[in-house]
């Protein structure tokens, strides 16, 4: 079954289990969010049914995965002849939704709304007994190290500079300016 829904002013043909990237709506990554505004819905070897302009009661269902920015795109505006020029850039707003079900009575999915629900108190005391059954290992604590005096960290820190010191003695020694040249005056005398 698909259905061609519409958001952000824009129109897409979905189906169970597609991912589609959307302009932003509400909604964290996990929760499951409806799309209400449904144009058409189809079955493979049926005809399609086409709403004026909505298909009454039908939704789409579908879970937000991440909620991001597309690329950036540069809005560069010109005037010839008129030294005008304006350069920005613009990053819009997108969500990507994974669609769980698509309902043409517009019934809320039950394994949509279980999955995404607080665990049941069942499974959580099964999961306590699985932890109070299994000992756990006590690593032995290793004695912290002794903190540095601050005249100590002083002491191992001045060899150091000592030593940065005399490497820069140990440079190139600097170049000899070039013998001047006789000038005319000089020469004739």
């Amino acid at each position: 079954m698909f259905a061609v829904i519409k958001t952000g002013g824009k129109q897409y043909r979905v189906a169970k289990d597609d991912f589609v990237v959307i302009e932003k709506i509400m909604g964290e990554p996990g929760e499951v969010v409806s799309l209400d505004e449904v144009l058409m819905i189809g079955e493979a070897g049926k005809a399609p049914t086409v709403g004026t302009p909505r298909v009454d009661k039908a939704a789409v269902f579908a879970e937000v995965i991440e909620q991001g920015r597309a690329d950036k795109i540069i809005v560069f505006k010109k005037k010839r002849r008129q030294n005008y020029r304006r350069k920005a850039g613009h990053r819009q707003d997108q969500t990507v939704l994974r669609i769980v079900e698509v309902s043409p009575t517009g019934a809320k999915p039950k394994a949509a709304s279980k999955a995404k629900t607080a665990p049941t108190p069942a499974k959580t005391a099964d999961k306590a007994e699985a932890k109070a059954v299994a000992p756990k290992k006590v690593a032995a604590k290793k004695p912290a190290p002794k903190k540095a005096d601050a005249a100590d960290e002083i002491k191992k820190a001045a060899p150091k500079k000592a030593a940065a010191k005399t490497t820069a003695a140990k440079k190139a020694p600097a170049k000899k300016a070039a013998p001047k040249k006789a000038t005319p005056k000089e020469t004739k005398e």
